[in-house]
């Protein structure tokens, strides 16, 4: 795309109409299992590990812009992946690999609000975890099945958590040269690598793959714009800003993180960096984080629930109402949260090993994605140019080599 071709697309309506789905996908990237790795790695590796988000952000936005892709093609991924499977019990295999990711996902975002009630309210974690499952009611009061009402609540969500970092990035005075550098050039300390693989996890979200190509898809059948190449540029343009936001949101709760609580000792819990604001930087300040923390549960809940509604009508093709869906996949994971809480397991901890895991299950949409982008006989005219598919490897293969010297340390001693 031309910088003047931008240009005017910027000033199309059209566009504004179009724009909405990167907004409802780039929650995913800043869920609270986002808060869990970068609130660990900002406060133990101090900026170090800046690179790392910087560089799963781009990675990211490649890959929703492919997945998005498909969906103007006019087909969603759990589609075509039951499509080319065929096999009902590798249809089957593939659902339940889905939904573990989904749960995992889900459990992230349920334990966020939990621990944000219980920061806000005082409402003890054990009896939070139940009152976490009725924020379907909040989703039916959104939705009612039309998209354009959860874009426009996810644009107040959205401000809140980045308003919120914003102000607290602000406070912290960080080292901007330090900021810098380490924004540019990688490392990894010794002890990082389990953060570094959750941060790539909390980015590239396994969910987020799957439902940007069924939302784009639903938008493209009711968008008066037929011309595909038109619409693919509204997708990119959509996708970028929305994820640069995202991106930008991660990186400051890194520096918030380093600026904050690095020296002081590891923050080994969400209340304790809450707690340790207050002195810092006044109560309005532990405020702020908590009120930001119960955002990002409740708006990245909504975006898992229509991912794993993808899901199951896409692959299965089995069809339950979106509310029952919700309740379902809560109250599957209030057992092993309550569990977690009563054997005194840090949420913190739970958090982070969530992403691990979420890393870990990236290639079982990312693989798919690449492939099919990539197949002229599925995308036609937007089938990828060389290089795209080519750099979607490239990504694709980093985050499998991470995910293998965990596995490989984890396994070999």
């Amino acid at each position: 795309m031309t910088f003047k071709k931008f240009f005017h697309t910027l000033f199309d309506k059209n566009l504004w109409l179009f724009m909405g789905s990167g907004l409802l996908v780039s929650v995913a990237y800043i869920d609270p299992g986002n808060w869990g790795t970068n609130i660990s790695g900002g406060s133990e590796f101090n900026y170090t590990l800046l690179w790392v988000i910087w560089m799963a952000s781009g990675m990211a936005m490649l890959f929703q812009y492919l997945s998005g892709k498909l969906g103007i093609a006019g087909y969603s991924l759990p589609e075509l992946i039951h499509e080319k499977f065929k096999k009902k019990w590798m249809i089957f295999a593939y659902w339940i690999l889905a939904e573990i990711a989904i749960l995992a996902t889900d459990l992230a975002e349920f334990l966020g609000i939990v621990v944000a009630l219980n920061l806000l309210f005082k409402i003890p974690l054990l009896w939070g975890t139940f009152i976490g499952i009725f924020d379907v009611l909040l989703i039916l009061f959104l939705a009612k099945e039309k998209f354009r009402k959860l874009e426009y609540s996810f644009i107040l969500f959205v401000s809140i958590i980045g308003l919120a970092f914003l102000y607290e990035v602000i406070l912290s005075k960080p080292n901007f040269s330090l900021l810098l550098y380490h924004s540019v050039v990688p490392a990894i300390p010794k002890g990082s690598l389990l953060i570094v693989v959750g941060m790539i996890g909390a980015t590239v979200m396994p969910h987020a793959l799957f439902v940007h190509s069924w939302l784009i898809k639903n938008k493209v059948i009711n968008s008066s714009v037929k011309d595909k190449s038109e619409l693919v540029r509204y997708h990119l343009i959509d996708n970028v800003f929305s994820l640069t936001i995202a991106g930008f949101i991660n990186a400051a709760m890194v520096i918030m993180a380093a600026a904050a609580f690095y020296g002081i000792g590891v923050i080994a819990t969400l209340d304790q960096a809450h707690s340790t604001l207050i002195p810092l930087f006044g109560s309005f300040s532990a405020f702020v984080f908590a009120l930001a923390l119960l955002s990002a549960g409740i708006s990245s809940s909504v975006t898992g629930t229509l991912a794993g509604q993808s899901i199951m009508d896409g692959l299965v093709g089995f069809k339950i109402n979106i509310w029952t869906r919700r309740i379902i996949t809560r109250v599957i994971n209030v057992i092993p949260l309550t569990i977690a809480i009563l054997l005194g397991i840090e949420p913190l901890k739970i958090l982070v090993m969530s992403q691990v895991v979420l890393s870990l299950m990236i290639p079982l949409p990312l693989i798919p994605i690449i492939l099919f982008s990539a197949d002229k006989k599925i995308m036609g005219e937007l089938v990828n140019k060389k290089i795209t598919t080519i750099l979607a490897w490239a990504f694709g293969a980093v985050i499998l080599a991470f995910n293998g010297v965990l596995l490989y340390l984890f396994f070999v001693p």
